[in-house]
């Protein structure tokens, strides 16, 4: 029997959509012929999405990974009890921000143990994270801290396109100022590990400029994509990568798109994002690349505006954790598992 990977998926938000479409998800049986889903979240938060939806499937409230079924129609849930009963869906709430933090935070703990082969995270709202007391932009900061790397980058995949950034949330003035060979180059490494682990040979990668027709040689900016990028192109080539680059943004997306490099460097937030979310919203997937552990991640937020109404959709949240499934099968696994059993 071939290892199913136990991917750990965080509730996120309790007061937005999270745990709506992991219900809505975890109904798929097609999920458990692939990995062994373990939410780490409130027990009583997933019932109730759970009645919001009309969903058939059963909880198995747990302390311990080894007391998980991992069986279609069963949802194991190691409860963390943080949640009450009355929280408002659709409002910003610091219990609901803090404990979006201690679910990570456990998650985090359980891969350390060797329990997790993967975590996918629910949608947290960074404005209730921060009044829950815990100051990072999101997600991806927050792993960082917690398993202590100093720096990760944000992957976002969707059909037919992957874009990897090369700075994220912060400003676009800074973010100009923080680009620099060192960090082109890293990101454009992690982006070719994650690759490779994917299956993928010699990945193509695609390199934005940062100006309009990536500075179309002096033309437009003061020199940014010869300082600040092209060193790192030169470096990685003389490796024997296929890299090219710095290109035109506008033109790279759509080359990508139709199958002409496997991933793309951005170069800001807002390069990256808009063509992944024209392309393919519901099915986005986060991918937090540079961690000890893979971690994907829904490509939406928390939608406080449908949260509690069971209209919420669950797609790019099966396609997280197909993405998570995808990379933590190519990991090196154990012959037997002393911390988790297997299906009967």
């Amino acid at each position: 029997m071939s290892y199913l990977p136990v991917v750990g998926i965080t509730m996120g938000d309790a007061a937005g959509v999270g745990p709506e479409v992991i219900m809505k998800a975890l109904a798929h049986e097609s999920v458990y012929t692939t990995c062994r889903p373990l939410v780490i979240g409130d027990a009583g938060r997933l019932k109730k999405a759970g009645q919001i939806v009309g969903s058939q499937l059963t909880l198995n409230v747990i302390d311990d990974v080894s007391a998980a079924k991992f069986t279609p129609g069963t949802v194991d849930c190691i409860d963390l009890g943080l949640i009450p009963e009355d929280l408002p869906y659709g409002q910003v709430s610091p219990v609901a921000g803090d404990a979006a933090y201690q679910f990570i935070a456990h998650t985090v703990e359980l891969t350390h143990k060797g329990d997790l082969d993967a975590i996918c995270t629910a949608p947290l709202n960074k404005e209730a994270l921060h009044a829950g007391g815990h100051l990072f932009p999101g997600h991806t900061e927050m792993l960082a801290h917690l398993t202590g790397i100093d720096e990760v980058s944000m992957m976002l995949v969707a059909p037919n396109l992957r874009v990897i950034h090369v700075t994220t949330h912060i400003g676009l003035l800074d973010a100009i100022h923080r680009i620099e060979p060192g960090l082109v180059k890293r990101t454009i490494e992690r982006a070719h590990e994650t690759l490779a682990r994917a299956g993928i040979d010699n990945p193509r990668i695609g390199v934005c400029g940062i100006n309009p027709h990536a500075g179309e040689n002096g033309l437009f900016g003061y020199g940014e994509e010869e300082e600040k990028i092209v060193p790192a192109i030169e470096e990685l080539t003389a490796r024997g990568w296929d890299v090219q680059g710095p290109l035109p943004a506008d033109t790279l997306f759509f080359r990508a798109g139709r199958g002409d490099f496997d991933v793309v460097v951005a170069m800001y937030h807002d390069q990256g994002h808009g063509p992944v979310k024209v392309m393919g919203l519901e099915a986005g997937v986060n991918v937090t690349v540079g961690l000890p552990v893979i971690r994907t991640s829904v490509d939406h937020g928390t939608a406080f505006d449908i949260a509690g109404k069971g209209v919420a959709d669950e797609r790019s949240l099966l396609e997280a954790l197909k993405q998570a499934v995808d990379l933590a099968n190519r990991r090196e696994k154990p012959a037997t598992s002393t911390t988790v059993k297997e299906n009967a």
